[in-house]
């Protein structure tokens, strides 16, 4: 499994039905959804992301491996392993010698998750006040949330798959997006507005009228994300409380040696 999954791959990963630091924020930028939500409307039900990212709320802002590791297909990093991997596999062995369902245990294992790269996904969306495509990144809980929606309008094939070129409800619609409640119990929504003639301004209503048939811009979703290099990975791990010493590691040093996991060793 890649690091990154486009379009009906994406999808797939996330509903099961189908199929030294750097970034390019100058070129696009998130859209950050506030309060209060924003009228957009959905192109594609194919426009978005998956990426594996690595972060701790409130001391490591979210970014990517520059040399990302290889995963398999439950999403654990099963090669090519970066620092942070190691040290989410260093708490995943500890727990492992704990016993099933104690505190020690369940303690080990949440700092073996909090230093994994989990899924994230980045979804594509037309703003009709600005008349502008737009990007916004969700965990997998909130796309899945938002994706709930849109299932319920489009159309799909026997096996429940969505049809590519179907004649899909979500083209006449306009939803209200936002997120809402705080820090890591933030949830996504994506609402339809029933009466466009009433929910929508009409700047709005021209910028619906005008954007139907056009494709989203997927160029967007090119070098948006913090990349960072082995170094600053390292560095990455001192800010989030990780003792680098335990793996060997210096800043501005490497690894004394290789810590990659048998099959025997993984959390599954």
């Amino acid at each position: 499994m890649t690091q990154f999954q486009t379009g009906a791959e994406a999808l797939g990963s996330l509903i099961g039905g189908n199929g030294g630091g750097s970034s390019k924020k100058d070129k696009v930028d998130f859209t950050k959804l506030g309060s209060e939500p924003i009228k957009v409307r959905v192109k594609s039900p194919f426009d978005l992301m998956r990426y594996f990212a690595y972060g701790v709320h409130g001391k490591v802002n979210t970014f990517i491996a520059k040399n990302p590791p290889t995963y398999n297909d439950k999403g654990f990093a099963s090669g090519n392993l970066t620092p942070w991997d190691k040290a989410s596999d260093y708490y995943y062995k500890l727990a492992q010698k704990e016993p099933d369902k104690s505190a020690k245990r369940q303690e080990l294992s949440t700092l073996g998750y909090r230093f994994r790269a989990k899924p994230r996904y980045i979804m594509g969306f037309y703003d009709l006040e600005s008349g502008k495509d737009i990007i916004v990144d969700f965990t997998k809980k909130q796309a899945e949330a938002v994706y709930s929606t849109i299932l319920e309008y489009v159309e799909t094939d026997e096996d429940g798959k969505i049809i590519e070129d179907g004649e899909h409800d979500i083209y006449n619609m306009a939803f209200k997006l936002s997120k809402k409640g705080e820090s890591t119990n933030t949830v996504g929504s994506l609402a339809p507005i029933i009466n466009l003639s009433k929910g929508l301004t009409a700047e709005e209503q021209a910028n619906l009228e005008s954007s139907a048939g056009q494709p989203f811009d997927t160029s967007m979703f090119e070098g948006v994300l913090y990349e960072m290099d082995e170094e600053e990975m390292i560095k990455s791990l001192v800010k989030a409380d990780f003792d680098i010493s335990i793996l060997g590691l210096t800043i501005g040093g490497n690894a004394a040696e290789s810590n990659e996991p048998t099959s025997e060793e993984l959390p599954f």
